[in-house]
């Protein structure tokens, strides 16, 4: 896809509201790296969209670095991100086979290259998985700790599902299927705790064309669910949002954020709440107060709300 292209897409999402420095507790901005290159979902118009939202903010100086894409590629060699250099990172790339080819997107990252990641977040670092980056690496152990769920294999790890008080199920390996999610529809989120990221949300909102993963399994160690919703095929509550703490690191998971090959102007990235949370979560992982403010057309239990 051209650059116009996903611009234009792009430029179709509102930026709810400008937060100042002041209003951000005094400190300088938020340094974001987004780590893209491949992905069963169209990842470039993910790495636009995100990159605008955020710096539109006025919160997050936002960097890229692009893997190469093919095992073969020369460019594997010196492919190096400096994760250490920012606050947070955003992990987009996903190498589970999948899409309309049926294909592998893309490969594992070189070792030298997890290792720096594990001890960026290990250290203190933020991350954010963003959507099919959940679905990654599903053999590297290290990086299943770091998200805590992913999409994986019936026998792979536990899997959390949840009461509709917000009660937490523990399924065993092999108890259960492998993860999956029904079509996506307009899912009813329910809030759980009281956690920083959602202070000043309501209850429970309308999330537009949400996936929601059921059996989603990992070692789920130091592991908090925010948010869940109910999937029609199963008639269980599962994680929607949930964070990991992984040695001093903070990590940030959540199943929003689809943008599929062959969908023009997704409601997934226009959702109000969608768009509201994205920053808020930045703000948490990077350690700082969240500030972003919870504007007024946050969509309610009954009705979402579009940008």
């Amino acid at each position: 896809m051209r650059c116009g292209a996903i611009l234009l897409a792009v430029s179709l999402i509102a930026v709810p509201a400008e937060v100042s420095v002041a209003e951000a507790g005094g400190f300088g901005k938020i340094r974001v790296l987004i780590v893209d290159g491949y992905s069963n979902h169209d990842w470039r118009r993910n790495t636009g969209m995100i990159r605008e939202v955020l710096e539109g903010t006025k919160l997050c100086d936002v960097s890229v670095s692009t893997a190469p894409n093919k095992a073969e590629d020369e460019g594997w060699d010196v492919w190096r991100p400096a994760f250490g250099d920012y606050d947070v990172v955003i992990q987009t790339c996903n190498d589970l086979r999948g899409g309309s080819n049926g294909k592998t997107p893309g490969p594992a990252w070189p070792r030298a290259v997890q290792k720096s990641f594990e001890k960026y977040v290990a250290g203190g670092g933020g991350v954010l998985v963003y959507h099919a980056g959940n679905n990654a690496f599903a053999r590297w152990p290290a990086y299943s700790e770091i998200i805590g769920l992913g999409w994986r294999k019936a026998d792979f790890g536990k899997a959390i599902s949840l009461s509709r008080e917000g009660e937490l199920r523990i399924h065993a390996p092999g108890d259960g299927g492998g993860t999956g999610h029904g079509p996506r529809a307009d899912t009813v989120v329910i809030r759980r705790g009281e956690h920083p990221i959602h202070k000043g949300l309501p209850e429970k909102w309308m999330c537009a064309e949400l996936e929601v993963y059921y059996f989603a399994r990992g070692p789920a160690k130091n592991l908090e669910v925010l948010s869940y919703a109910l999937d029609p095929k199963t008639q269980r509550y599962w994680p929607i949002e949930w964070t990991v703490r992984y040695g001093k690191g903070r990590v940030y998971n959540s199943t929003y954020g689809h943008v599929w090959q062959n969908q023009a102007e997704p409601a997934n990235v226009r959702d109000a709440a969608f768009l509201t949370i994205l920053p808020r979560a930045i703000q948490w992982l990077a350690g700082r107060d969240v500030t972003f403010p919870v504007p007024d057309d946050f969509p309610t239990a009954k009705d979402r709300s579009l940008r």
